[in-house]
């Protein structure tokens, strides 16, 4: 519970953040296409800028690596197997994504232009309505982190084997149902985490109290994963080092919407 206090730029927490802050950004790369179909009311903040780039760029590259791909892989000798060429490729893909980044985009800038519009920017909007058929579909997150990626990876899966995606499809559609899975687990852990520091530090303040007053048993420090204090430590030490403990405690706890 208790965490290490070194500086921001080399501590545990600050690597700990940047792992968390890369997978999303990549997963969220990845799944922005997907997102855009499942996810069609989402707010104009909802999508950073680098993660619309990287994911424009990603839709400009990909077709054009699977066609290079392709082309090698035919002139290949001693491989006779070909696979069957689906009705829809990663191609077909690319181009939806370009309309509905230009449909999206009339839209969001009619919000930006005037803010009345809606009312949290940061918001994904709600799921699509057909979702509610499925079981504990009322909750949000069982939406976002179960269903959303099971209905992807079921829809490709089956799409692959009937021939209507082309297998480059639908291993991009299964490898981003898994991202789209994993992003919106991340989400639901921050607002936990969140939670979670808040709750520590009020089950921490009691404690913190009766280690001032000398009453703190050996099971309250070990809840903050602290020893004992000298006996010989003077009062004053003591108080300085338990309000220093306050204010970490304390501190934590409001900087975590930041992270």
């Amino acid at each position: 519970m208790f965490r290490s206090q070194a500086s921001p730029d080399t501590g545990i927490e600050y690597y700990h953040n940047v792992a968390i802050n890369v997978t999303e950004t990549v997963c969220g790369i990845g799944a922005m296409p997907l997102e855009m179909l499942l996810r069609p009311w989402h707010g104009t903040r909802y999508f950073s800028v680098p993660v619309r780039f990287c994911a424009t760029a990603m839709m400009i590259s990909l077709p054009a690596i699977v066609a290079m791909t392709s082309n090698i892989e035919r002139m290949l000798p001693f491989i006779a197997y070909h696979p069957p060429v689906g009705l829809f490729s990663i191609g077909s893909l690319s181009q939806l994504y370009f309309v509905l980044s230009f449909i999206h985009g009339i839209r969001l800038y009619r919000r930006m232009l005037d803010m009345s519009r809606e009312t949290n920017s940061e918001f994904e909007g709600e799921p699509l309505p057909f979702f509610q058929l499925f079981p504990k579909s009322q909750y949000f997150w069982v939406n976002r982190i179960i269903w959303e990626p099971v209905f992807v990876f079921v829809i490709a899966t089956t799409l692959g084997r009937i021939f209507i995606f082309q297998p480059s499809l639908t291993m991009y559609l299964q490898l981003t149902a898994l991202m789209l899975g994993m992003k919106s687990w991340i989400m639901w852990f921050r607002a936990w985490e969140f939670l979670r520091d808040l709750m520590d530090a009020k089950y921490a303040a009691p404690i913190i109290a009766r280690m001032l007053d000398d009453r703190a048993t050996d099971g309250d420090r070990n809840v903050l994963h602290l020893a004992s204090f000298p006996k010989t430590l003077p009062p004053d030490v003591r108080r300085t080092v338990l309000s220093h403990l306050a204010r970490v405690f304390t501190r934590e706890s409001a900087e975590e919407p930041n992270r």
